[in-house]
């Protein structure tokens, strides 16, 4: 196959690489594999003129995206677009789409992997047609996410440390809005929240919130209604160990669309996608795209 990895330089685990050297790497292992094989490095500014360049210049085969959760979901968002299968090297603090599909979280373990993959159909989700891998969600992750971006952090460590102090402020104020969530035209939910989120395929259980398989053709539907600061602190410690089957605030179905009503958001009101903030509208359809999303999927050795 005629591949191509576009790394993101700043991107987590590769801002501290020798990237040269691993360029290098990458090309011995797919060409082993009898690959025609180059890389491309560019800074995260250029990532998605890069992707979109590499994905619809239709002479590949596939693409490999190095670097975190966002750029992963934009690579991804431009492999659909142009019908490219993918191939991720997980370079992010969670690497959460990457744990799904069984990429080892190890860069380098993860080229060799990758390099024997097969091409295997996923599904992605769009929320108001914007493509995603993971999840969208409200409320609780949100604040998080823009707490945690309030401060400076250069490495991942100050990331990670940036994320505990975030917590703990969402968790002295937990959010609270007014919501309705109908699912496959059903009204399921409508209230007063501190979570909605939806997620490309169902939560897998006894770990991070993340999917264990993306070919299930169905959305994760997942709310919260306002919540004290106890209830989300015990929230908040289900989801990071995967327990929250056993917390009775938290509720969970699927579907294949869902409708998010938002009556009357703030201006600073925020819907994360994927890692990244973007304005909340008033109104989010969600659907899923079965088996549109072409994965260079790890076979279980």
């Amino acid at each position: 196959m005629r591949i191509r990895a576009v790394l993101n330089r700043e991107g987590g685990t590769l801002k501290t690489m020798d990237l040269e050297m691993f360029s290098d790497h990458l090309r011995e292992v797919f060409g082993r594999e009898g690959h025609d094989f180059d890389v491309c490095l560019v800074n995260g500014k250029e990532m998605e003129d890069a992707l979109e360049q590499e994905t619809s210049a239709g002479d590949l085969d596939a693409i490999i995206a190095g670097g975190g959760d966002g750029t992963v979901s934009c690579a991804a968002a431009h492999a659909w677009k142009n019908g490219m299968p993918l191939g991720v090297l997980p370079a992010g603090t969670m690497n959460l789409f990457a744990r799904s599909i069984g990429v080892p979280l190890d860069i380098m373990v993860a080229a060799s992997a990758l390099a024997r993959a097969p091409v295997r159909q996923c599904d992605i989700g769009t929320a108001n047609g914007r493509p995603f891998v993971h999840q969208i969600s409200v409320g609780m992750q949100s604040r998080m996410i823009d707490e945690r971006k309030r401060s400076s952090h250069k490495s991942r460590f100050g990331k990670i440390l940036a994320s505990v102090s975030a917590t703990f402020s969402m968790l002295s104020r937990p959010p609270r809005f007014p919501a309705v969530v109908t699912v496959d035209g059903e009204r399921v939910a409508d209230g007063r929240f501190s979570v909605v989120s939806i997620s490309n395929n169902p939560f897998g259980e006894g770990h991070l919130p993340y999917a264990d398989r993306l070919d299930q053709g169905v959305l994760g539907v997942y709310h919260a209604a306002a919540l004290d600061r106890g209830a989300s602190a015990r929230l908040t410690t289900d989801l990071i160990m995967g327990s929250w089957a056993g917390n009775s605030d938290f509720k969970t179905g699927s579907g294949r669309k869902v409708e998010l009503e938002f009556p009357r958001p703030k201006r600073s009101a925020r819907v994360v996608v994927d890692g990244e903030l973007i304005r909340l509208a008033p109104k989010v359809s969600v659907e899923i795209h079965p088996g549109e999303l072409k994965l260079l999927v790890p076979t279980a050795d």
